[in-house]
């Protein structure tokens, strides 16, 4: 278990989970439990047993699949109804029974809430609270309670809300997080009034979600005004505009402010975490996330670069490695010699002057024609070795390519792509169909050349983007084709344009195909 002096809690699994398109299997939340747990989180949220069958079995399984190393699990619920009690209430029960060490009660604070919501009386809602957290208590669990919209229930009744906690902290409760449910503090307001919180004998944690952009800076805010309890999600999932961003809100506290929250090997590996949680819940990574985005550390302009190449840290807050991330330079034509002189270090090249002027120029040169590199890094590193062998080298060559789409009486749509190669002396002649004219295309040439390179069987096009460059119009427009390919242990991309689509995909699709066979280790001739 962490150090119980500051706690960092998590509520992805719950909170989390309510962002709109996000649906979680009970398999995808013991995995997620399982990464948050290698961060090195205290406190995990795992959802609300027994009024969710699914978090139910989440608790059920959790017992036996989880062998958390540093963190200690959460239950969700609310305080009993009304008129009833506690120890009678059936969802206490469940909370009573998850097998979690800790409890997290939601209790209204807003007293308009508990009138208009609850439809109770003032005093009746703070008899639940006292009566759910000290029968929790005598249970022998662990109590939090989430002061539920609380900053805008301090500015409707001042005094009712800190009545709520001072209750909370008197039946038993550990830990009082104070909820911006709606989101919309500000940091210098929210940190005014965490102040004057943190006169009960509780510890005092917050809660913020990120309606005004302001969730990681109002979590901050609060720590200095005296939190030592932080909540969030994993890459700031959320309902509306989500949750305060747990891996922000750590790196900054940690690397800016000095707190020792999880170990620093775990921290090293936020980045792999981060991106590993996408890949459970399918929701396609913020690029340019603080810390653990592709784009936190990647530099374009050419001025950056020629700092960066004195000294990295003139353009970079902290070393990326900190985080488990990497600098990267972005190849446009925006860059300068040191851009391209950087690019090429950090694909393995060192690169003379001349070489680097040459390469700058064919990269304006093709960027004003509508090409792009900082989105294809496998067609800057085939210009660049072409640029320093000094003429253009690859793994086949393409005597000619037809693709026709035929439309069948019966409405169906089939594509056949023929292709004409030359490769290790042979010419090759193969025809593929496919579901498009690219798919089809790019199934001839596996067809045409895996014979010769096996390798090619585990490459694989995973996406494919289509953009209509500026300055054009109608049919005659220059069309811009971007592919991105995988061999199941990383993923390349590749640019073509031409004013015609499918040339401009078969030169995309070409580059793809050579930068995975240079991958797998064969030299180009």
């Amino acid at each position: 278990m962490n150090d119980d002096r500051f706690h960092v809690y998590d509520t992805t699994l719950r909170d989390g989970a309510q962002q709109e398109g996000l649906n979680l299997t009970v398999t995808d939340k013991l995995a997620i439990a399982r990464h948050l747990d290698d961060l090195g989180v205290g406190f995990i949220e795992g959802g609300w047993p027994g009024a969710n069958p699914k978090d139910t079995e989440f608790f059920r399984l959790a017992q036996t699949e989880l062998d958390l190393k540093y963190a200690q699990l959460a239950a969700f619920g609310a305080t009993r109804r009304a008129g009833t009690k506690a120890a009678d209430d059936p969802l206490v029960a469940a909370l009573r029974e998850s097998g979690a060490p800790v409890v997290t009660l939601v209790a209204k604070s807003h007293d308009r809430h508990v009138e208009l919501a609850l439809r109770t009386t003032l005093q009746e809602n703070l008899a639940m609270i006292r009566d759910t957290v000290s029968h929790l208590r005598a249970e022998g669990q662990r109590v939090f309670l989430d002061a539920e919209h609380f900053f805008d229930g301090y500015k409707s009744n001042p005094a009712y809300a800190l009545e709520v906690l001072r209750t909370a902290a008197e039946a038993g409760a550990s830990v009082i997080a104070l909820c911006d449910t709606n989101g919309g503090m500000l940091p210098d307001e929210l940190a005014e009034v965490v102040h004057v919180a943190t006169g009960t004998s509780a510890r005092i944690g917050i809660h913020c979600h990120d309606d005004t952009g302001c969730a990681v800076a109002n979590t901050l805010a609060a720590v200095k005004a005296g939190a030592t309890h932080v909540q969030g999600c994993a890459n700031g999932y959320g309902e509306r505009s989500g949750n305060a961003n747990l891996f922000t809100v750590v790196a900054n506290l940690q690397l800016k402010r000095g707190f020792d929250l999880v170990p620093r090997e775990s921290l090293a590996d936020m980045t792999r975490i981060a991106h590993a949680i996408t890949e459970v819940t399918n929701v396609t990574p913020n690029s340019h996330a603080p810390y653990v985005g592709v784009s936190a550390f990647a530099h374009k302009a050419g001025l950056h670069a020629s700092a960066i190449k004195v000294d990295p840290n003139l353009y970079q807050h902290i070393d990326p490695a900190e985080v488990g991330n990497d600098m990267r330079m972005l190849v446009s034509d925006m860059a300068g010699r040191a851009s391209v002189e950087l690019k090429g270090r950090e694909l393995g090249y060192e690169l003379s002057a001349e070489t680097s002027r040459e390469l700058v120029n064919r990269v304006k040169e093709m960027e004003s024609r509508g090409y792009t590199f900082e989105a294809a890094d496998a067609s800057f590193e085939l210009l660049l070795r072409d640029t320093v062998a000094g003429e253009r080298k690859r793994h086949f060559e393409v005597e000619s390519w037809r693709v026709i789409v035929e439309r069948t009486r019966g409405g169906e749509l089939v594509s056949e792509a023929t292709v004409k190669l030359y490769a290790k002396g042979e010419r090759i002649v193969a025809t593929g169909e496919g579901n498009g004219p690219v798919n089809a295309m790019d199934r001839a040439v596996r067809l045409g050349l895996e014979r010769l390179y096996p390798e090619l069987a585990e490459v694989e096009l995973i996406d494919f983007k289509v953009r209509i460059l500026e300055g054009t119009h109608g049919t005659d427009a220059v069309t811009r084709v971007l592919v991105t390919s995988s061999d199941a242990t990383t993923e390349w991309s590749t640019v073509g344009v031409d004013e015609n689509i499918i040339e401009a995909s078969w030169q995309a699709l070409e580059q793809a195909v050579t930068y995975g066979l240079l991958r797998a280790g064969h030299v180009a001739g």
